[in-house]
C-alpha cells in the first residue's frame, strides 16, 4: 500500500503545481494593462505609513462578496477605488481605480508579486544587490504598497520613501491593507518630481516610478530634466525602474527609451513579445543604470515567469527606438490614454 500512495501523492502534488500555475496566470491575465503604483505622483502627509490610519473620512464603504469578504470601496482623489478580494488567496486583494488595476497585494505573502509588470520589478529588485542586503528606495507613486511591501520582505532593514499625492488613497489603504509592523517606510504628500527634488544626491540604490493619474503618466514625469534628476539622487551604482503603458503604434514607448538613454548609458526594457511587437497595449519595464545591467539574467528570469516576457538591450534596443527623439520638459506630452478595452474584466 506504501508503494501504491506514493505515485498518488506525487500525482496530487503535480496537479496542485498546475492548478497553482493555473491561477498564477489568470491573475496575470487580470492585470495586463495595469496601470499601477497611485493614481497620481505623491501622498501621506510625511508620516511613517506602517502606523495605523490617519484621521479623516475615507468614505469607505462594502460592495459585492466574493466568497465570506466584501469588496471595499471608497472615493479617492483620483477617482472610485475599489479593493476586489483574490479568490484564489484568503488575504490578497486587487485595488483598481475607476475600473483599472491599480496593485495587488497579499498580506500574508508580501513576497508574492501578482501583476506581470510587478514581477519584473521584483528581479531588479533581486538581481541589484546581493540577497538581503537592506537598500534605499524611493518609490514615485505608491498605491498599495505592493513593492515597498516585497522590498522590506525580501530585503529586511531596507529604508524606504513613498511619493504619493492621493492621501485619500493612503488612508484607504493604510486602514485595509495595513503594512507589517516595524518596516521602515515613509509616504510623503508631494508630487513626484518635487519629492525628487528634496532627495540629497547619491542618497538611493533604486527609484522605481510607477505614476498614473487618470491611467495616464503625467508630462512632467516623462522629460530628460526629469530623468537628470532621477539619476542625481542614485548612487554611482543605483537603478532606475519605470512602468511604461503604451500601445500600437509604441510612439511614446519609443520617446521614453529615448528620453532614458540620453541620461544612463545602460538602458534594457523588459516587456511580452506582443507589447513590443505593437499588438496590443500593455506595460513594459524599464531598466537604467550608469553601470552594465546583468541583462542575460534579467532576460531568463522574464522568460520563465508566467507570461514570459522579452528583454531587448544595446543594439537591439537602439534599432527598437527607430529613431524617437529624446522628450524636453518643453515637449512634453501626457502618456497616451488606454483603449477602452485594455482592461478586462
Amino acid at each position: 500500500m506504501a508503494r501504491e500512495r506514493a505515485p498518488r501523492a506525487k500525482q496530487q502534488k503535480q496537479a496542485r503545481q498546475k492548478q497553482q500555475k493555473q491561477a498564477e496566470q489568470q491573475r496575470s491575465k487580470r492585470g495586463k494593462g495595469s496601470l499601477p503604483g497611485g493614481t497620481g505622483t505623491g501622498a501621506g502627509a510625511g508620516t511613517d505609513a506602517a502606523g495605523g490610519p490617519e484621521d479623516g473620512a475615507v468614505g469607505r464603504g462594502r460592495s459585492r462578496r466574493r466568497g465570506d469578504r466584501e469588496s471595499v470601496v471608497a472615493d479617492v482623489g483620483g477617482g472610485r477605488a475599489e479593493l476586489v478580494p483574490d479568490p484564489d488567496r484568503p488575504r490578497a486583494w486587487t485595488l483598481l481605480i475607476d475600473g483599472a488595476p491599480q496593485s495587488h497585494v497579499d498580506l500574508d505573502d508580501p513576497e508574492h508579486l501578482g501583476f506581470e509588470y510587478q514581477r519584473r520589478i521584483g528581479h531588479a529588485i533581486d538581481l541589484l544587490a546581493p540577497p538581503g542586503r537592506p537598500l534605499r528606495v524611493l518609490h514615485l507613486g505608491g498605491g498599495a504598497f505592493t513593492l515597498a511591501r516585497y522590498v522590506a520582505a525580501t530585503r529586511p532593514r531596507s529604508t524606504q520613501q513613498i511619493a504619493e499625492r492621493d492621501e485619500a488613497l493612503v488612508r484607504l489603504v493604510r486602514a485595509e491593507l495595513p503594512l507589517a509592523s516595524g518596516v521602515r517606510v515613509r509616504v510623503r504628500s508631494m508630487d513626484a518630481r518635487e519629492a525628487l527634488g528634496a532627495v540629497p544626491d547619491g542618497w538611493a540604490d533604486l527609484v522605481i516610478a510607477d505614476v498614473f493619474s487618470g491611467a495616464r503618466t503625467p508630462a512632467h514625469l516623462t522629460s530628460v530634466e526629469y530623468v537628470a534628476e532621477v539619476r542625481r539622487v542614485l548612487t554611482p551604482g543605483g537603478w532606475y525602474t519605470a512602468n511604461i503603458a503604451d500601445g500600437p503604434p509604441l510612439t511614446y514607448l519609443r520617446g521614453q527609451i529615448a528620453t532614458v538613454r540620453d541620461v544612463f548609458p545602460e538602458t534594457a526594457l523588459i516587456a511580452e513579445p506582443g507589447v513590443l511587437r505593437g499588438r496590443r497595449f500593455g506595460n513594459a519595464v524599464l531598466v537604467a543604470a550608469a553601470l552594465p545591467l546583468p541583462v542575460a539574467e534579467l532576460g531568463r528570469r522574464a522568460a520563465t515567469d508566467p507570461q514570459g516576457a522579452r528583454i531587448e538591450h544595446g543594439t537591439a534596443l537602439r534599432d527598437f527606438t527607430a529613431g524617437a527623439l529624446p522628450v524636453r520638459d518643453a515637449t512634453a506630452r501626457d502618456s497616451p490614454r488606454p483603449p477602452v478595452n485594455a482592461f478586462p474584466g
